[in-house]
């Protein structure tokens, strides 16, 4: 019986080591810093279950892209529903001052551009249609520091790139635009490299889906129209 005791009580301190351990190793693997920030700069690809065709989970390589072109709200409501598209964050980047909230970010002082983190399936959508297809559509990226009635650099038309190769598509893409002639005057968005991506506060995530008919500034061109 002492026997049996030990070995259950030995039993009892490994299930608590191994518990232990994969508590660490869950809380490492977070994608997410309890400050809200996200370190997009050498961002490599994540791995998403998706629905195999057999009924199984099959592992899809996602991939992050980080967009600017005026409030967030309408470019977010915009962006979550184009196909390919798995989850959409809105938040603060591109400035000098950590961990920011709206108070630093509202006034341009901070430098920091209203931002969209997207999260798609590179399978489904890629870099290059995200861009030309979406970005450049729905707002104005010809308006230097300003979208509609917003104005200031928080506004601005930015693309942050979380790879090279992201960065050279967005060149690629910004040059055919322009040559293309789809807006009247020439293109001022900035292509930079993504940096630290702070969360925005909750009310801000989701705004037009929790306030239909919200404020935005935000719409898809037709190109015939302009």
């Amino acid at each position: 019986m002492r026997r049996l005791g030990r070995m259950a009580e030995d039993n009892m301190k490994y299930a608590t080591i191994i518990a232990i351990v994969s508590l660490c190793l869950f809380v490492g693997c977070t994608k997410r810093s309890s400050d809200g920030n996200v370190d997009v700069s050498s961002q490599a690809p994540s791995v998403t279950p998706a629905a195999a065709s057999d009924g199984q989970q099959a592992p899809v390589a996602t991939q992050v892209a980080i967009l600017a072109g005026g409030c967030f709200w309408g470019m977010e409501e915009i962006l979550r529903q184009v196909p390919g598209v798995i989850e959409t964050d809105v938040g603060y980047t591109g400035g000098t001052v950590s961990n920011p909230d709206y108070d630093d970010v509202k006034g341009g002082d901070s430098g920091h551009a209203e931002a969209v983190r997207v999260v798609y399936d590179p399978t489904k959508l890629s870099y290059a249609e995200l861009l030309e297809k979406w970005f450049f559509r729905m707002h104005d990226p010809t308006t230097k520091d300003r979208q509609g009635n917003d104005r200031g650099s928080q506004y601005r038309s930015a693309i942050f790139a979380t790879t090279p190769e992201q960065k050279r598509i967005a060149h690629d893409v910004k040059r055919r635009m322009n040559a293309a002639g789809r807006w009247p005057h020439p293109i001022v968005t900035e292509i930079v490299d993504a940096g630290s991506f702070t969360l925005a506060e909750d009310f801000h995530q989701d705004y037009l889906q929790a306030n239909p008919g919200g404020y935005t500034c935000h719409y898809l061109r037709d190109w015939s129209e302009i």
